[in-house]
């Protein structure tokens, strides 16, 4: 019988609203490893991570039931959340619509 394989990466790049560098060296690493387990969470693995002050690249490899809107928007409101409560400092912290 034959058989479909299919994998989907995706490569996505967003920006802090306004472009503003709130992405600083104390919340870098932690903000990647916290966006990593939002892609375990929804069944994606991620293959790289990386970024600036003011916008961040991912790429994933993802489930096909999984639409890249929803993959975005999990990824965005999640991380956004958890910025807003671990660094209350960074209560202006939020990505780009």
């Amino acid at each position: 019988m034959p058989r479909a394989y299919t994998q989907n990466h995706y490569h996505v790049v967003f920006s802090t609203k306004h472009r503003l560098p709130h992405i600083t060296p104390d919340i870098e690493p932690r903000l990647h490893t916290f966006i990593g387990g939002i892609l375990r969470d929804l069944g994606c693995s991620l293959v790289a991570i990386n970024g600036t002050a003011d916008h961040i690249h991912v790429l994933a490899r993802y489930p096909t039931n999984l639409s890249h809107a929803d993959l975005v928007r999990h990824i965005k409101s999640r991380s956004c959340k958890w910025v807003h409560e671990t660094f209350p400092s960074h209560r202006d912290f939020a990505w780009q619509e």
